[in-house]
């Protein structure tokens, strides 16, 4: 029975984490069982998130989007996501509030990490969003977002900034707030 902690999550993260997430003691310590059957080492690689990532989207090409999830859940660029920045983006994504989940996808569409996102970042993000529309749900979308540079367009249009301007965060957070046709199109929801 020792005194290892090994196999348990350390106190530190788990106080960190309650105090951060929504998640309980209990769902933590649960997650982190999971987590520890999945990625044995603590840690899970881009291509192992890749390929988790995958399997929730089966019918399209999900691993250009993953890369870029997984770089902006790696908040400290070691090319690994350990079990805090894993619980920290599944709670940014599922419970989280409204603005701290655009605070997320600005950090998503913030290709470079420089604090701003460009019209080429968006354009590169759309691209990404578009490989996990599958086929036949494609042909449903609006004339004026029917491919990944016309949903780039119209987005970069709420912000009001011209092809070579930037956005930084707190003007995407807003823009996005203010509007639920930018919310949809920074996403994508499968057809119910």
């Amino acid at each position: 029975m020792g005194n290892s902690k090994s196999g348990a999550v350390s106190k530190e993260i788990l106080e960190d984490l309650k105090l951060n997430t929504k998640f309980s003691e209990t769902e933590l310590v649960q997650w982190y069982e999971n987590f520890k059957k999945q990625c044995p080492t603590g840690r899970i690689t881009r291509e192992e998130f890749q390929s988790i990532y995958s399997k929730f989207f089966p019918e399209s090409e999900a691993n250009t989007y993953a890369q870029h999830v997984f770089r902006s859940f790696d908040t400290n660029d070691d090319g690994m996501l350990d079990f805090k920045e894993y619980i920290i983006a599944l709670h940014m994504t599922s419970t989280g509030k409204t603005t701290r989940k655009l605070e997320w996808a600005f950090s998503l569409f913030d290709v470079d990490k420089n604090g701003y996102i460009t019209k080429s970042e968006v354009k590169e993000i759309c691209t990404a969003i578009f490989k996990l529309i599958p086929k036949d749900e494609l042909a449903k979308l609006p004339d004026d977002e029917n491919t990944a540079e016309k949903r780039a367009e119209k987005l970069w249009k709420f912000f009001d900034k011209g092809d070579n301007d930037r956005v930084a965060e707190g003007e995407f957070v807003k823009g996005v707030l203010d509007n639920d046709v930018a919310l949809r199109l920074i996403q994508y929801e499968p057809l119910k």
